[in-house]
């Protein structure tokens, strides 16, 4: 033995008091590495808190502010957010990316602006996988990369699921080779919503009783209410026939391909886009040059039926915990949130404060 030093952490409240671990610790002397300070088993290394009070600050983190964790145990955010983003990493080098074969990936908004995370989803396990800023095909290369880090292969993924954004395509082809792409159907269905209100605008010219009825033409009629209903039945009456009541029409019909038997998939879409671009509206005419653009990735759902509805509930929790802190330092402590709530992490509890990443060292 060398000497021994004072140290101390702080550990669980004790009722409403604060509670300290005081211990002399020893301090050994090896010939090869010199002077070394005695692991604890309470505590990891360098910390100064015990692992169950970081337990604690971890079950808090999950469903609070980080600001609010902070105000609770009487530390400063600075401290807090050390140890989250410490067991968030050690945790996510442990995962394995073995079995990954069907992904998600969708963009966050991060800041107001186009400041963006792209967010990946095993869908199979249905959690996140990876986090990183952008939404450019840089980032799928970047997922790549860390699957494969994590004893993943970019070449296994067999399925993605994604909206038509040219990055996502371009990057999917470059760095998962074998992968399958299936539009998201609710992208989809924006796009054809996007065309409608167009047609709208376009005719609120000449027909100024369409002004202020843009939630009337884009919701489903089954989300309208009574009065809404009645108002829409009135704009699209035989006598009056509006073209944005045409273009309403031509997006009622396109939902029913995602109705049909896989074999005839193909015709439907076919026979919609024939009649769509006779409609002389030209934002429905754009969406037909969208929908040929996109066919076999369209077409592709019937196969698989993958869609983004979990990363559209991940984005949901996601946007509802930046609200809660109104907005992050920086899109790292936002991508250490995301995986703190979506990507099931073996983090510490109470009953079992020291996990795998921790024992095994």
């Amino acid at each position: 033995m060398h000497d021994t030093v004072d140290k101390t952490w702080r550990h669980l409240d004790f009722f409403q008091h604060r509670a300290l671990l005081h211990v002399r610790l020893p301090r050994v002397r090896c010939p090869e590495h010199g002077v070394r300070q005695v692991d604890v088993p309470w505590a990891r290394p360098g910390s100064g808190f015990t692992l169950l009070f970081e337990a604690l600050v971890c079950s808090f983190a999950t469903v609070m502010p980080i600001a609010k964790v902070a105000a609770m145990t009487g530390e400063h955010d600075t401290r807090i957010w050390r140890v989250v983003e410490h067991h968030v990493t050690a945790a996510r080098d442990q995962l394995r990316g073995t079995g990954v074969h069907r992904v998600g990936m969708e963009e966050t908004s991060a800041r107001k602006g186009q400041d963006y995370i792209g967010i990946f989803a095993d869908l199979d396990a249905r959690r996140v996988v990876f986090a990183t800023e952008g939404r450019c095909a840089e980032t799928v290369a970047r997922f790549a990369a860390d699957l494969a880090t994590h004893g993943g292969d970019p070449a296994e993924v067999t399925d993605t699921s994604s909206d038509m954004s040219t990055a996502f395509i371009s990057g999917i082809r470059a760095h998962l080779p074998n992968a399958r792409m299936t539009f998201d159907r609710l992208h989809l269905a924006a796009k054809l919503s996007e065309a409608i209100d167009t047609v709208r605008r376009t005719e609120v010219t000449t027909r100024p009783e369409l002004k202020h009825t843009r939630r009337l033409w884009l919701k489903n009629w089954a989300n309208l209410s009574v009065t809404q209903r009645r108002e829409l039945h009135h704009l699209i009456r035989p006598s009056a026939q509006p073209a944005t009541a045409r273009a309403l029409r031509r997006r009622e019909d396109f939902p029913a391909f995602y109705d049909q038997d896989p074999s005839y998939a193909p015709e439907y879409p076919r026979r919609w886009c024939y009649g769509a671009e006779r409609s002389r509206l030209q934002p429905i005419k754009d969406f037909v040059i969208l929908v040929e653009k996109h066919w076999e990735g369209i077409i592709a759902w019937h196969a698989n039926h993958l869609s983004n509805g979990l990363l559209e509930g991940i984005n949901s929790l996601i946007q509802a915990a930046k609200a809660r802190t109104r907005g992050y330092r920086s899109k790292n402590k936002m991508i250490t949130i995301v995986y703190l709530t979506a990507a099931k992490l073996q983090l510490p509890t109470l009953t079992h404060p020291e996990p795998a990443y921790m024992t095994s060292r």
